[in-house]
């Protein structure tokens, strides 16, 4: 709602919004509210019937309000699961709330260690690659969707465990070799492929496909597919 041109507000009735139970509408001698505000900004600056509000203080109220929204609606938002910067920034965007209180809200969120895009990225990572079955590569790609920086992905990436990649990414092998058909070199060829699109690095992809049993007297050539693997 828009400050009018009043110079001092006096406040005639304090009334709760009917859908939104914790904002509360300020009337002065009017049907139509001077100002609406969260309940906590209410409490803040002490705004009962009878209180008087200068044009300047209301505008500056009405601006924290916008940014306390924001925050809000923000920490809602996190309430169902993780969330980076840009995700908020998307999500309060969409919202059609101004940038500024955007900022607001996500700079007071990472002050209260609510956002860290570093701990995301390195959650994300571990989480992806234990239940995504997906490698390094790919969640690489999926951290910068989110807009996780190219160092903290570099970082949470450095930090996983390599040896529990090859692991997964050779039960994985192991599994989708039961459902390919045709020769074994047909196989061979579609298998490294499989790997190669769920984001495992080539040295992990050829440590993989050793364990696997395409047999028909065609083992595995990995001077044959080495530069093919090398990535």
């Amino acid at each position: 709602m828009d400050v009018g041109d009043v110079e001092v507000y006096r406040i005639d009735a304090v009334r709760r919004d009917k859908k939104e139970k914790r904002r509360y509408h300020l009337h002065a001698g009017s049907e139509e509210p001077f100002l609406s505000v969260h309940e906590d900004i209410l409490i803040r600056y002490r705004l009962m019937k009878d209180g008087e509000v200068t044009r300047d203080m209301a505008r500056h109220i009405q601006d924290e309000d916008h940014r306390y929204r924001a925050y809000v609606l923000a920490v809602a938002y996190l309430g169902a699961k993780p969330r980076t910067s840009k995700q908020i920034h998307q999500y309060l965007t969409r919202k059609e709330l101004e940038d500024s209180h955007i900022d607001y809200a996500i700079e007071r969120l990472e002050s209260e260690k609510l956002v860290d895009d570093e701990q995301y990225a390195r959650q994300f990572a571990e989480g992806r690659l234990r239940t995504g079955h997906k490698g390094r590569l790919m969640i690489r790609q999926e951290l910068q969707q989110r807009g996780v920086s190219k160092q903290a992905a570099s970082e949470a990436l450095s930090a996983l465990d390599r040896d529990s990649e090859l692991a997964f990414a050779t039960a994985l092998a192991q599994k989708k070799a039961k459902s390919l058909t045709g020769e074994p070199a047909k196989r061979r060829s579609k298998l490294m492929g499989f790997l190669l699109r769920r984001g495992f690095p080539g040295d992990i992809v050829r440590e993989a496909m050793r364990s696997v049993d395409l047999s028909s007297g065609d083992g595995w050539e990995e001077e044959d597919d080495g530069v093919l693997l090398d990535n």
